[in-house]
């Protein structure tokens, strides 16, 4: 069996390692967040990963036509947009205005949500270069990153 052929969405391995490369790029980002006490943590990261790969593979496992890409397409800009829900209301429950005190919370976890469905789909296209490196310099942004704005605010 070729490694064209492991990947492929038209069998039950190749569509077990898409989910699993989902559910561990999106378990990277979680876990994360998770060690920050955040609410959405490891397990809300790995199913919207999972979740975004699925809907990407219905598509990919379906559509053998001329329309397949454009179908795949749609859905990933349907998951763009609508994973924006889920972090709107992440950043609406964590922001809690005191009178006087307007503050936003919540934005680096919405956007870490929404990053997760990015690195599903990729994963969920068989794209697993790009799911990790794309996980990988995810972490380095939330950790590194952070502890340099940390060190300026001194």
């Amino acid at each position: 069996m070729s490694i064209d052929n492991l990947w492929s969405p038209d069998n039950w391995l190749g569509i077990l390692l898409r989910l699993c490369l989902a559910m561990f790029v999106g378990g990277m980002i979680g876990w994360e967040r998770q060690l920050k006490n955040k609410p959405a943590g490891l397990r809300t990261h790995m199913l919207v990963s999972m979740g975004a790969a699925m809907f990407v593979l219905i598509p990919l496992a379906i559509g053998k036509n001329e329309n397949g890409r454009d179908a795949v397409e749609r859905v990933i800009q349907g998951i763009a947009a609508g994973i924006g829900f889920l972090g709107g209301g992440e950043i609406l429950r964590e922001s809690r205005q005191e009178i006087g005190k307007p503050k936003v919370h919540g934005l680096t976890s919405a956007a870490a949500i929404w990053l997760s469905a990015a690195l599903g789909s990729a994963a969920g296209c068989g794209l697993w270069q790009l799911a990790l490196i794309g996980a990988f310099m995810s972490l380095f942004v939330l950790r590194v990153i952070k502890n340099l704005e940390r060190r300026s605010r001194k």
